[in-house]
């Protein structure tokens, strides 16, 4: 088994604490993503799980095996990082198998193992190339291929697609789904592109600070986010947050109209609040209206936004469907008021 757990994790530089007491489990065979902004710590805590960075107190468990103090290489754990870093000088088939011919494994075993990774990975017509013959997509590929036949309990990715143009990036994620549906491992996966954490992971650890602040399948964390970070991060475009006022028992004030809040308790008049309100609930047909200018227009094809501005100069953005306005038009934007999150001042959800 390679379930992997976390346990009080702790980690400081000198006097900075960059991570704060982790408690987390990951199954055998489950996608886990750490995704967050810069500096929130999820590389650094990737690195103590690989045995790259010393853990300042707790502890991390590999299959039930308690691997805290243990060198990385006894781990059972094999690690993609966002540089490729193959040798230049050595065929694909050299490169992927280095790491068996240096443990001496036997012939007949690492023969075995790069043909088992050359097929998974569709680079049976590419071993006898190097690095320099092969596109950025085929690097990359390499470079899981090398960590494939160690035959790990666990793979560990940190921003392995950051080098790559949009549509390698798109064509990479597909194709390590795949991966994980094939081999069954568990692999825990390291970005700050929620795209890619929503469309990958099976689990996501949204990370803030040092600090855990959900963890959750991805549509739990975009329609049930526990806090106002969470729900800005995760979903693209960003969900707009607008400033309300609670007027009476359950109605709340937001640019200029009113309507009955979709909670029944946590309220109190005169309460200032957020309102949380994703661009794609802001084109119903009918519900609460807010009017808005329009001051700038995405036209992606099948799909449209309006960035708008309303009186009271909140800004918007609005998934649009239909014939499309003028910049400088007035427009109704639309929602059903169950589609709207309430947050504290603080952050804090309100349910």
């Amino acid at each position: 088994m390679a379930r992997v757990e976390l346990k009080n994790i702790n980690k400081s530089f000198g006097t900075t604490q960059v991570v704060h007491d982790v408690n987390l489990a990951i199954e055998h065979g489950e996608f886990t993503v750490f995704v967050g902004p810069s500096g929130c710590g999820k590389s650094t805590l990737l690195r103590m799980i690989a045995g790259l960075e010393e853990v300042s107190s707790g502890k991390i468990e590999i299959g039930d095996a308690d691997v805290t103090g243990e060198r990385a290489a006894d781990r059972g754990i094999a690690m993609v990082f966002q540089s490729y870093a193959l040798y230049p000088h050595m065929t694909v088939a050299d490169n992927m198998t280095f790491g068996l011919r240096v443990a001496r494994r036997p012939k007949p075993e690492i023969t075995e193992k790069l043909a088992s990774a050359a097929k998974i990975l569709r680079l049976e017509d590419l071993l006898a190339r190097k690095p320099a013959q092969l596109s950025g997509g085929q690097r990359q590929r390499v470079a899981i291929g090398r960590a494939i036949v160690r035959d790990p309990k666990v793979f560990l990715f940190d921003e392995p697609l950051s080098n790559l143009d949009a549509e390698l990036r798109v064509q990479m994620r597909v194709e390590i789904g795949q991966l994980h549906k094939v081999l069954g491992s568990t692999m825990i996966y390291v970005t700050h592109d929620q795209v890619e954490a929503m469309t990958m992971a099976d689990r996501i650890v949204v990370l803030r600070g040092g600090r855990v602040e959900q963890v959750g399948k991805p549509l739990e964390l975009y329609n049930d986010p526990v806090n106002a970070f969470v729900a800005g991060f995760i979903g693209s475009p960003r969900m707009n947050f607008l400033s309300g006022v609670v007027t009476d028992a359950r109605q709340i004030k937001v640019a200029g109209t009113e309507f009955v809040a979709p909670v029944a308790s946590g309220l109190v008049r005169g309460q200032t609040l957020q309102l949380g309100i994703r661009p794609e609930h802001l084109a119903a047909s009918n519900g609460v209206k807010i009017e808005a200018t329009v001051n700038v227009i995405e036209a992606l094809g099948a799909t449209a936004y309006l960035y708008t501005t309303t009186d009271s100069g909140e800004k918007i953005v609005a998934e649009w469907r239909g014939a499309l306005p003028q910049i400088g038009n007035r427009v109704k934007l639309c929602f059903e008021p169950g589609a709207v999150r309430l947050f504290a001042e603080g952050g804090e959800r309100i349910r």
